[in-house]
Order: structure tokens, then sequence, then C-alpha cells
């Protein structure tokens, strides 16, 4: 489990194709020395499995599924990933549950300075898919980093940025129309699931909700 909280950003220095699938050698200078090869690290929001650790770098290995349906697509030698690894057991819970998996792909429309401000808003238009989970002042996992939802029309959502967010990860390598990975909030999948299974002369309540532990 991750959460959301950017550790270092790395950069695809390799795309190889190896049989169907594609390998990525990612360099990161501080990710490779505390990974073993197994272990579980974000890479934009996609769980990977680290392979091939090197001084410096590592590798990880893309199935044609992975790479169709995220961010990879776009992605070329050179590219900047953002990098975290699992939450410790005893670490602090800093941004919110990131999976990994990416619910779907949005496009990224605008990264603005925010009127005599230093911050920035992150405007993304969200497929469907995603936009069904998002709400306002919820939380979404964009490129695997926790943000908060500042405002939200139809498909189109937009986060307040910081400038250390901006610093610290890939958003400033975005071009327009770039595909994003997005993961909405794990508890609105729950939630859902829970409603579908509710009677029609029956209702979740918000006491029912406290109940079952969210």
């Amino acid at each position: 489990m991750f959460t959301g909280i950017i550790e270092e950003v790395g950069r695809i220095s390799s795309i190889k194709q190896q049989g169907e699938n594609r390998r990525i050698t990612i360099t990161a200078k501080n990710t490779s020395t505390e990974i073993k090869t197994g272990d579980s690290v974000a890479v934009s929001g996609v769980c990977l499995t680290a392979l091939d650790i090197k001084p410096g770098s590592f590798c990880a290995d893309l199935a044609p599924e992975t790479w169709v349906r995220t961010s990879f697509s776009r992605i070329r030698e050179g590219a900047l990933v953002n990098l975290e690894l699992p939450m410790k057991a005893d670490g602090r819970f800093g941004g919110h549950i990131v999976q990994g998996h990416v619910d779907g792909v949005g496009k990224f429309v605008a990264l603005e300075r925010i009127a005599d401000s230093e911050n920035f808003w992150l405007r993304i238009e969200l497929p469907p898919e995603v936009e069904r989970y998002t709400v306002y002042k919820g939380s979404i996992s964009i490129e695997g980093i926790s943000l908060t939802v500042a405002d939200l029309e139809g498909k189109n959502c937009t986060v307040a940025i910081i400038p250390h967010t901006v610093e610290m990860t890939n958003l400033n390598s975005l071009h327009l129309g770039d595909p994003v990975n997005l993961e909405a909030d794990l508890v609105a999948k729950y939630v859902e699931k829970m409603m579908k299974g509710e009677s029609a002369e029956s209702s979740l309540t918000v006491e029912e909700l406290v109940r079952q532990g969210f």
C-alpha cells in the first residue's frame, strides 16, 4: 500500500521490448538503494515489481495491458516518473490510501499559476470511470500524487498545487493533452458496492457506514 507522497523523481533511461512485455530502466539514485529484487514500487501511480537493481537504477516489466491502460503509453526515454516505496507498518500516513491500481487515464489540461499567489491550479479531464468516484474536497491520486479536489465541474477536475509539489514531482514535465494515471479514493468504491447491496426499501445511513468502519 502507498500513500501518494512522492519520494523521488526518476528518469526513464531505456525502454526495451522483451517478448510481449516492455522492460523499462529507471534511473533513481535513492530508490535503488532501498529496494531489492521483487519489491513493489509505485511508478507514477502504478504498482510495479523492481527487477535487475543496480547502483543508481532498477528495472520493471510492463505487460501489454499496463502499457495500454496507463500513462506509460506516452513515455519515452528521458521521461520523468514519480516514485514511492510502500508504506512501512510503523510509518506515518501522509496522504490517503493508494493501491497503485490505476482506475483510468485522464488528460492533462493545464498547470497554471493562481493569480496573486505562488501556488498553481492543476486541471485534469477525468474519464467516466474515475469521475463517478470523484467528489469536491475528496482525495484523488494523479500520477501517484495524493491530492485534494478543489473544484469539480462534470469531467473537469481542479486541484491546488504548492510549489514544493511541482518541484518534487513530474508535473512540470507534462504537456497539454498528455495522459495521466488516476486512482480514485478506495473508500468510494466500497461505499458504492455496499449501496448496490441494499434493497430497494432500505438506504445506507451514516450510522451504518460508521458501524462498518468508515
